[in-house]
C-alpha cells in the first residue's frame, strides 16, 4: 500500500468505527496519511480510503463535492466549485416571483383593482383575518349607510375584498367609507337564509 500510494495524487477518507470521519485531498496520499498519524486526527479514525486521480486539476473540485455530499463531521470547511451556480439564490428567486404571481391571482392582479398595501402587509406579517374560520366559501356582504348600499366579499381566508382593496377586518373594511372608526361587525350584514339578512356580530355569539 505504501509503494502504490507514494507520489500519488487523490482524494482520501477517514472513518472511525465504520463511520466517516473526515475528507480531503492530497498531492501526495502517502505522506498526507502519515501526517494524519500525527495531528490533531491521529487518534480519531481506524481505517481509511483513497480514490486516485490521473490529473491533479480538479482535485480541489472532487474534494468538495465529496465533503458536500457525505458532510463529514470533522470537516470545517465546505470547500468551493470553480464556476458553479448557487442554487439557493436562484431558487429564492423563483419563489419569490411564484408568491408574486400567487398574490396577483388571490386579490385580482395588477390590472384589476389595487391592493390596499396596508392591509395586505398585515396579512403577510402573520396578523389572522378577523373572520378566518367563520365561512367555509366565499360569502357576500353589505352594508347601507346614509341611504347607499355597499357591497363587499368575504373570501374564504377571512379577509374582505371592499372597493378593489383588501381588509383583515370588517371594521377596517367600513371605516375606509366612513373615514372613522366603525365596529364593522354590526355594520356589515350576510344572508344567513334567502332574505334573511344579519349582523356579522351574529356570528361570535
Amino acid at each position: 500500500m505504501k509503494k502504490s500510494l507514494k507520489g500519488r495524487h487523490g482524494i482520501y477518507a477517514l472513518y472511525r468505527n465504520n463511520h466517516l470521519y473526515y475528507v480531503g485531498l492530497a498531492k501526495n496520499l502517502r505522506g498526507r496519511l502519515n501526517h494524519h498519524l500525527k495531528d490533531r486526527h491521529a487518534k480519531s479514525w481506524d481505517r481509511f480510503s483513497v480514490y486516485l486521480t490521473i490529473e491533479s486539476d480538479h482535485l480541489r473540485e472532487l474534494e468538495a463535492l465529496a465533503i458536500r455530499i457525505a458532510s463529514p463531521k470533522e470537516n470545517r470547511q465546505m470547500g468551493k466549485l470553480k464556476k458553479s451556480q448557487d442554487l439557493k439564490l436562484l431558487l429564492r428567486k423563483m419563489i419569490q416571483q411564484k408568491q408574486k404571481q400567487e398574490i396577483e391571482e388571490l386579490f385580482g392582479g395588477k390590472n384589476r383593482d389595487a391592493i390596499d398595501s396596508e392591509s395586505l402587509n398585515e396579512i403577510t406579517l402573520g396578523r389572522k383575518p378577523a373572520l378566518a374560520g367563520y365561512f367555509h366559501k366565499g360569502q357576500k356582504v353589505r352594508w347601507e349607510f346614509k341611504g347607499k348600499i355597499f357591497h363587499a366579499y368575504i373570501k374564504k381566508n377571512g379577509t374582505i375584498r371592499f372597493h378593489g382593496k383588501i381588509f383583515t377586518s370588517p371594521s377596517l373594511a367600513a371605516a375606509s367609507v366612513t373615514k372613522m372608526a366603525m365596529n364593522g361587525w354590526f355594520c356589515w350584514k350576510y344572508e344567513r337564509a334567502p332574505g334573511d339578512w344579519v349582523a356579522l356580530d351574529t356570528l361570535r355569539r
